[in-house]
């Protein structure tokens, strides 16, 4: 997963207020346990020294979205002032937290980001309108799992008689590959009348190809409203049911990559040694972490991305001058995001990893037998 999206809050310096809050809206009076959770975290940033503008800021932003509904959080970022980012979080943080600092508390915002896979949900069904005809609905969405559960992307909808379904279907097909295209769909969830094999035949067979072989098809009870509420993604469960558990196209390239990788220098691949290593050298390609890493309470940091170390004393080895300790999630995901290196998040079941903590290599190591 790149890490593009927090540029924001790289380009400009601290110090950072850091806010992850659950705002969810699935509870009696919502809005008064929201501002309860955030009287609580107002406390701690100025107990933490944030300035008056700051707080005043993050106070106008906190719980704005009250058109989503559910169980959701909000990340919100400020600094001198300034509201930088905002964002939603499509489950509400583990713990309501509050951090001011030299850097951002960007990590439960990037983990939840994850795995971002680009995909195009598809409802097709069959209805009957006023006039007793029958017709067929296709209402399509591109998105971000899971992202897309607090942010769904642009959507179409198409109403076609029954009869016209054949001659049709090939005009819609090339209307869902061009979303599919835009958005850079990897994979389309399409959602079917159970029983009703016919809509969804026609439709798939007159795709292309390489769309065709993106489709995972899955069925409702007959009726089924392709409707969802305000703020929440087409075909919402269904999404899940696919796509938890999943990594994206890229993501799945570069874990078979590091695998293979661990099998030849595994002190090398993991941990939190390894990975503090090669963001100093400049050697990262991707930071595989799991949920919840067993990181140390601070890192070593200088003046550049790089600059990152386990003690002030192997900093200061290296002729770095000014170097100042940082909370070590914070310190991690900087250094990677601003080396360029990307971010997978691993269940750590099926891939574990010394310290939850994992690095893919930007070159391969000597003996290797070949460069990448």
């Amino acid at each position: 997963m790149k890490l593009s999206f927090l540029d924001p809050l790289y380009s400009r310096p601290g110090p950072w207020a850091s806010v992850h809050l659950d705002t969810s809206r699935d509870i009696d009076e919502p809005d008064k346990a929201i501002d309860l959770r955030w009287r609580h975290l107002r406390d701690t940033l100025r107990d933490q020294g944030t300035d008056a503008a700051t707080v005043s800021v993050l106070d106008a932003a906190v719980g704005t979205g009250r058109d989503l509904p559910g169980r959701h959080g909000q990340a919100l970022f400020a600094a001198h002032g300034q509201l930088v980012l905002v964002a939603d979080l499509p489950d509400p943080p583990v713990r309501d937290t509050a951090r001011f600092d030299d850097l951002p508390d960007t990590l439960p915002l990037a983990v939840q980001r994850a795995p971002d896979i680009p995909y195009l949900a598809v409802a097709l069904s069959r209805g009957v309108s006023e006039e007793k005809s029958e017709y067929v609905s296709v209402v399509a969405e591109s998105g971000r799992w899971p992202v897309s559960r607090v942010a769904p992307g642009p959507r179409l909808s198409r109403l076609v008689p029954v009869e016209d379904w054949p001659r049709t279907a090939p005009r819609i097909a090339q209307e869902l590959d061009e979303l599919a295209g835009r958005h850079q769909a990897g994979l389309v969830v399409l959602r079917r009348d159970e029983g009703d094999p016919w809509l969804s035949g026609i439709l798939v067979n007159r795709m292309p190809i390489h769309l065709q072989n993106r489709v995972t098809v899955v069925e409702s009870g007959p009726g089924t409203a392709a409707d969802t509420a305000p703020g929440r993604p087409l075909l919402e469960t269904e999404a899940a049911r696919t796509l938890d558990g999943r990594l994206s196209a890229p993501d799945r390239l570069q874990l078979d990559t590091f695998l293979a990788q661990r099998a030849r220098h595994r002190q090398k691949s993991e941990g939190v040694t390894a990975a503090v290593t090669a963001l100093q050298r400049g050697r990262a390609r991707a930071l595989l972490l799991t949920r919840s890493p067993r990181l140390p309470e601070r890192l070593w940091v200088g003046a550049e991305p790089s600059q990152l170390a386990l003690s002030a004393e192997e900093l200061e080895a290296f002729g770095v001058k000014s170097v100042r300790d940082q909370p070590a999630d914070a310190a991690l995901l900087y250094a990677t995001a601003r080396t360029g290196a990307e971010l997978i998040v691993v269940d750590p079941d099926r891939i574990p990893l010394t310290d939850g903590v994992g690095v893919l290599l930007r070159y391969r190591e000597p003996g290797d037998m070949a460069a990448d």
